[in-house]
């Protein structure tokens, strides 16, 4: 028997803190393969590669690396590590206002989610946009800067901040359509907005560690393009090196 304890996003993935395995399997490449065909369904993925593994507290790469003989009683632990962008967040101030971004795995993209981290962080504004309305850090911060300046004014869309958010990224005025186009959805991520002081983004950072993926790691573009019908035409016809940005962010600013 070999007995795995996963560690970090691996618990996501397993639902899970540990296994012991019955089958006989004689090394960690072996053991990966096994592992990856038992993961439950509806689970974030677990990539096979980038992985950190430990056999009886001994670093796996000081070893035979994937070839590293395993024995009955054997204790491995494994810890995903992610390459190829940063599962960190994006931050930025906006007007004093500082402004947290996370990429949410798509299994939390549920409201009982957003409305527990609500419920733990009452002096934070949080407010979850699927991540396929968002092109980038330079669109999330100008949109934000509109419903902060908004509310400066006392000019929001509507009584709270976070749905003022919601309408924007989604360029209508219409509560049901916005949370319906922009909001969770159970095949997306979402992009966890946070605003407020810097020392609870830090207590909400820890708290979702696990539950992160790499942020902006796809190419919204062809996406937004379509769903708000904008043609290569317009974009040719604006004198900017952004201009799908811009013209994003005007549609949103022009909302009364």
């Amino acid at each position: 028997m070999i007995n795995v304890n996963f560690i970090g996003g691996a618990r996501k993935s397993f639902q899970t803190d540990s296994l012991e395995i019955t089958q006989n399997i004689e090394t960690i490449s072996e053991l990966i393969t096994y592992l990856i065909s038992q993961k439950p369904e509806n689970t974030p993925d677990f990539d096979g590669k980038n992985l950190l593994i430990a056999v009886n507290g001994v670093d796996s790469s000081a070893l035979a690396g994937i070839d590293t003989k395993l024995n009955s009683n054997d204790v491995v632990n494994i810890i995903p590590i992610i390459h190829g962008g940063s599962k960190t967040n994006v931050s930025f101030d906006v007007n004093n206002h500082k402004i947290g971004l996370f990429e949410i795995n798509k299994s939390n993209s549920n409201k009982d989610y957003l409305l527990s981290l609500r419920k733990k962080f009452p002096k934070l504004y949080l407010q979850a946009i699927s991540s396929k309305f968002i092109l980038d850090k330079e669109h999330a911060k100008k949109i934000i800067s509109i419903s902060i300046n908004k509310k400066l004014k006392n000019q929001l869309l509507s009584e709270k901040l976070e749905t003022d958010l919601l309408l924007r990224f989604a360029s209508t005025t219409q509560i049901n359509d916005a949370i319906q186009n922009v909001g969770l959805s159970k095949s997306q991520n979402f992009i966890l907005i946070a605003i407020g002081s810097k020392s609870y983004q830090k207590k909400l950072s820890e708290i979702i560690n696990d539950d992160l993926d790499i942020i902006f790691k796809k190419n919204n573009q062809n996406f937004l393009k379509n769903y708000f019908q904008i043609s290569s035409k317009t974009l040719n016809s604006i004198e900017s090196k952004t201009p799908l940005t811009d013209l994003l962010v005007e549609k949103a600013s022009i909302l009364i």
